[in-house]
């Protein structure tokens, strides 16, 4: 069995703080969020070997972090396109690495940018129980975010119905970008697109499966995380944390009130300060402030202001 992590996306919501950084890279307590993915699909022996869709922009990231880690699965998996505005689309992309890698195997596809609840090999266990394509969902608990992604109606564990973004939606159980296919469907992706749907969401392609044969949803409690704004990943931060503070040893915190879900980095400085809910990237410097929900990436030095809801990029000066 094969896995794919999709890691090709610029993350503009996010910008400066992930314009040279692709947001699978963003800290979460001591690792990044893809390291969770990582370490899963590590530690199941169904998988062989686990390809890195990502884009030529972050390419050397991506294959400096693979080097340097203790992983022995993930292989970089390289599209054409260095800008938003060039991307093939998700399922444009996994076509392409089908076809590249030469791909001939049962295939997980997750992406880089999930925060899972649950445990991948009991998604591979739903899979290889049903040998059908499956997805796993969600109840995001809301119909007005509902209407952001794919609404899953089910029969058991069955899909009977998919509707990718709908105005009015009627429930609350999504799909989450987590998939699997058998090896028999992988063709499928080709038909697909040759047939001129979309390319980009693949919400449409469960879709487009659902009407033609069997696809099944395995259901989680918990938490899942979607990282593609700065709210969403500071909920994902916070979900973590679980209300308590993380500062790096090599950190220095002096006369300063830290709040619930702060995480501050190596080498930063923080004095005379309050922090809440907030993320300090490192040797960053912050001294006679007052923040909430705040991103503060690395380098960057903030003094005497009130700063909340804010993006800071890196080396930046606030005063």
């Amino acid at each position: 069995m094969k896995a794919v992590v999709l890691a090709g996306g610029y993350a503009t919501r996010m910008w400066p703080i992930t314009k040279d950084r692709p947001k699978m890279f963003l800290p979460v307590g001591d690792g990044t969020v893809i390291d969770v993915i990582f370490e899963e699909l590590e530690a199941d022996s169904r998988v062989n070997e686990v390809f890195v869709s990502t884009n030529e922009r972050f390419a050397d990231t991506f294959q400096d972090f693979i080097a340097d880690s203790a992983y022995e699965k993930p292989t970089l998996s390289v599209e054409d396109t260095t800008e938003e505005d060039e991307k093939f689309g998700v399922v444009g992309a996994l076509e392409q690495l089908i076809d590249r890698e030469d791909v001939d195997d049962d295939l997980i596809v997750i992406a880089g940018d999930n925060l899972l609840s649950f445990g991948i090999g009991e998604f591979v266990d739903f899979f290889q129980r049903h040998d059908t394509p499956c997805l796993a969902a969600y109840d995001v608990g809301s119909r007005e975010r509902a209407s952001s992604y794919g609404l899953v109606q089910l029969e058991n564990e069955e899909v009977v119905d998919f509707e990718e973004k709908p105005d009015h939606p009627q429930s609350t159980l999504v799909s989450i970008a987590c998939y699997a296919f058998p090896q028999d469907t992988l063709p499928d992706f080709e038909v697909y697109l040759s047939d001129g749907n979309n390319p980009d969401e693949p919400g449409y392609l469960m879709q487009w499966l659902q009407q033609r044969g069997e696809l099944n949803a395995f259901t989680f409690d918990g938490a899942w995380f979607d990282i593609g704004t700065p709210e969403s990943y500071l909920d994902a931060v916070s979900w973590y944390l679980d209300g308590e503070t993380y500062i790096a040893d090599s950190a220095t915190v002096e006369n300063s009130h830290l709040g619930e879900n702060v995480h501050i980095m190596e080498e930063s400085s923080v004095k005379n300060t309050t922090l809440e809910r907030t993320v300090v990237f490192s040797d960053a410097t912050i001294s006679d402030a007052d923040i909430e929900s705040t991103i503060i990436d690395e380098k960057s030095r903030v003094e005497d202001v009130e700063l909340s809801q804010a993006l800071v990029g890196a080396y930046s000066q606030v005063q």
